[in-house]
C-alpha cells in the first residue's frame, strides 16, 4: 500500500516536494485514482492500466469508460476521473489554437490535431478554414468513417468555406492504424479538392494525414 512507502516515494508527497515533472506516468495516474484495491496499491492499478495501452502511453486516449471499468481496481467513478483529466488536457490544447491563430506550418496543425484525432479508432476528415492572413477562422469535422469520395465530397468541404468567407483551407484526416502513408483514395480526394478549390477560388493549402506520433503533409512532399 502507498501508506507503507517512505514519505518521499508517495506520489502526492513526492509531487509536493519535487514538482509534478518528477513523477512517472504511473505515479501521476495514481494521484488521479487515489486508492487501489485490497491487494493492489493505486500505483499497481496505474501500472496495469498503462500495460493495457496497445502501443504506448499516449494510447490512453483510446479507452472508453466501459474499457477502463474492465481493469481491476477501476470502477465507474475512477474511470470518470481519468476521462475527465484526459478531456481537460484536450481542451487546454484546443484553447491554445483559437480563432485568428496564424497557421505557420504543417507541424503546427499536427501538434494541435494529434490530441483531437491522432488516436481515434475511426477516420475523421476535418477542414480548417483560413482567412487571407492564414489565420484560422474555425475548423469543422466533415465526415466520420472510412475515407472515400462519396463521404468527403468537395461540395460539403467548400460549402463550409464559402459560408465563412474563407480564403483558403487545409484538409486534415487521421489514419487509425497510425501509419501516415497516403492511400490511393487519399490522393484522389486531394486532387478533387485541389481542382474544386481552383474553380471556386479557395485554395487548398495542404492535406495533412495524422498518425499516432507523426504526420504526412502533401505540401511538404510536393504533391500540392
Amino acid at each position: 500500500m502507498i501508506k507503507k512507502l517512505p514519505l518521499e516515494e508517495r506520489p502526492r508527497e513526492k509531487m509536493m516536494m519535487y514538482g509534478e515533472q518528477a513523477l512517472s506516468n504511473a505515479e501521476l495516474l495514481a494521484i488521479i485514482l487515489r486508492t487501489g484495491t485490497a491487494k493492489k496499491s493505486a500505483i499497481d492499478v496505474a501500472h496495469d492500466l498503462i500495460e493495457k495501452c496497445p502501443a504506448d502511453f499516449s494510447d490512453l486516449n483510446q479507452f472508453s469508460l466501459e474499457e477502463l471499468c474492465e481493469i481491476e481496481g477501476i470502477g465507474p467513478s475512477k474511470a470518470c476521473q481519468i476521462l475527465s483529466s484526459l478531456e481537460l488536457g484536450r481542451r487546454i490544447q484546443r484553447s491554445s489554437f483559437k480563432s485568428k491563430t496564424k497557421v505557420t506550418s504543417p507541424d503546427a496543425i499536427f501538434t494541435f490535431f494529434k490530441s483531437e484525432i491522432g488516436h481515434e479508432k475511426v477516420e475523421k476528415f476535418i477542414v480548417v478554414l483560413l482567412n487571407t492572413k492564414n489565420e484560422m477562422i474555425k475548423w469543422e469535422i466533415i465526415s466520420v468513417g472510412s475515407l472515400n469520395a462519396s463521404i468527403v465530397h468537395p461540395r460539403e468541404v467548400f460549402n463550409k468555406a464559402i459560408k465563412k468567407n474563407a480564403a483558403a483551407i487545409i484538409a486534415v484526416h487521421n489514419h487509425p492504424s497510425g501509419h501516415v502513408t497516403p492511400s490511393r483514395e487519399d490522393l484522389n480526394i486531394t486532387m478533387r479538392l485541389k481542382e474544386a478549390g481552383r474553380i471556386v477560388g479557395i485554395n487548398l493549402i495542404d492535406h495533412i494525414i495524422i498518425g499516432h506520433e507523426k504526420y504526412y503533409s502533401f505540401k511538404e512532399n510536393d504533391q500540392l
